[in-house]
């Protein structure tokens, strides 16, 4: 369904030698229709190489999967400790309602990534200033949620012997196929993904839009954590999780940028001479 990460590496790599083409035979102060076209070029490339990296990691982060049905089960006993609600009774209070169910599934496989691309392209075209801040907290969420999947945990529709179903297999739209020969790790479970991009997504919107309607931004996590949770795709504390290494992720970001700002404000290169001293200073 997504691209590969060797073809989105491969774009992003004919895209960066355009780039440097241009850079050489374009002058400074050239078109400026050209020279956007340049710049938009090379955030293209960025986010194609964060895309591969994603990919890439997700392909590679499962070496073994020794112990991925038992931390499953485990994260099942603790949720019941924690009195989080139950994922199996919501599953099973829509799962015979075959639109909604429909719905949920294709919602689950294929709203993750136009959303946050579309948030990407709508920052990088009309709010540049705050764009970069948050594709940096995007690209340190995957490399943290990465990092995490690097333990094998199985989500719920591998537990049958709970009582969970995979509903992407009982209405045929399955990205995982049976037995493993889907597109997508399927133990790559904790934390969630789609719940740390769904956040981040609305985050964004809410804060940078002016539009009356930024509220309705909500209703993306909503639904995402609806979906991934009656198809049996995810646990609760995925999402937690997710949005832990989400907000661990803004606050290196923004730290980061608050230590540069007090940094340029008491740093000072090439060095400012008073004016009087300079009009009295020996020449």
């Amino acid at each position: 369904m997504w691209l590969s990460w060797e073809v989105a590496s491969q774009a992003a790599l004919v895209i960066l030698i355009v780039v440097m083409v241009a850079d050489l035979t374009v002058p400074a102060n050239g078109d400026r229709s050209l020279l956007g076209l340049v710049t938009i070029a090379e955030e293209t490339a960025r986010v194609l190489v964060l895309y591969s990296l994603w990919q890439f990691s997700r392909a590679k982060a499962i070496t073994k999967v020794a112990g991925a049905m038992e931390n499953g089960r485990w994260l099942w006993r603790l949720e019941q400790s924690l009195h989080l609600p139950s994922e199996l009774a919501l599953q099973q209070a829509f799962f015979s309602h075959r639109l909604v169910m429909q719905f949920l599934n294709i919602y689950y496989a294929t709203m993750h990534v136009p959303v946050m691309g579309g948030v990407l392209v709508w920052l990088f075209w009309r709010y540049r200033d705050r764009y970069v801040t948050v594709r940096n907290v995007l690209a340190m969420t995957i490399a943290g949620c990465v990092t995490i999947q690097l333990i094998p945990l199985a989500p719920p529709r591998l537990l049958p012997d709970l009582g969970f179903v995979d509903a992407g297999l009982a209405y045929g739209q399955s990205v995982y196929g049976t037995g493993g020969s889907g597109i997508s790790n399927q133990l790559a479970a904790m934390p969630s993904q789609h719940y740390a991009w769904s956040f981040l997504a609305a985050i964004a919107i809410i804060q940078i839009s002016r539009s009356r309607w930024r509220w309705l931004a909500l209703l993306h996590p909503m639904l995402t954590a609806l979906a991934v949770t009656v198809t049996a795709n995810h646990w609760w504390l995925d999402g937690v999780v997710a949005a832990m290494v989400m907000g661990v992720a803004a606050g290196i970001q923004f730290g980061a940028v608050a230590i540069a700002a007090r940094f340029r404000s008491t740093t000072s290169w090439p060095p400012v001479i008073p004016l009087s001293t300079a009009m009295t200073s020996d020449v």
